[in-house]
């Protein structure tokens, strides 16, 4: 590994542990910079503005997002519904950790609202249609009817949990929804 990747590295790593505990529009670059042990000019070096590197923050926690949700459908027991309540289960589970602070991608993309140009934005937009094509490959592979139409659904569920839990503070709002995800996708 090279010192510029590791120095990289340790910048992401800064970012992701501020801006997710904080919000990105809270965290200067020179919080980040401190964070990661090294200076401002490092900072601009490895990224051209503060745009650019919360972008690569959003980018950075996509694939891990991804392969998260995809282990606790995997490691699942029983069929597609059961799978998917799963998922919220255990996204309630890890909402009840102290540190627990929401979607990263939504909150992400709420402070940006103003901006629906930033790159950070599209990021999180392509993070939840990943989410929701990987959903509907695992019904269609199910052989379930209108995969597409129930993932779409499932997502909305999901964005519906992840929004309430934020304002209420409350996991069980993704318990309700995963029972309404499984009732969904038994119907």
């Amino acid at each position: 590994m090279s010192e510029a990747t590791t120095t990289r590295e340790k910048i992401l790593d800064a970012a992701n542990r501020l801006f997710y505990a904080e919000g990105v529009r809270a965290v200067s670059v020179d919080a980040v910079a401190d964070g990661a042990g090294i200076t401002k000019k490092t900072l601009y070096y490895h990224f051209r503005s503060k745009d650019d590197l919360i972008a690569a923050y959003l980018e950075a926690r996509d694939q891990p997002n991804l392969a998260l949700f995809a282990r606790w459908y995997e490691t699942a027991e029983g069929g597609p519904a059961d799978r998917t309540a799963a998922i919220f289960q255990k996204l309630a589970r890890n909402a009840r950790h102290p540190e627990w602070k929401g979607c990263g991608f939504l909150r992400t993309v709420a402070e940006l609202a103003a901006m629906p140009g930033h790159p950070a934005v599209a990021i999180g937009a392509a993070h939840k249609k990943k989410f929701e094509a990987w959903l509907s490959g695992r019904y269609a592979e199910a052989g379930l009817e209108r995969p597409e139409a129930l993932a779409r659904s499932v997502a909305l569920l999901m964005e519906g949990a992840f929004s309430a839990m934020l304002i209420h503070r409350d996991p069980s709002y993704a318990e309700a929804a995963g029972e309404s995800a499984r009732l969904l996708i038994k119907a």
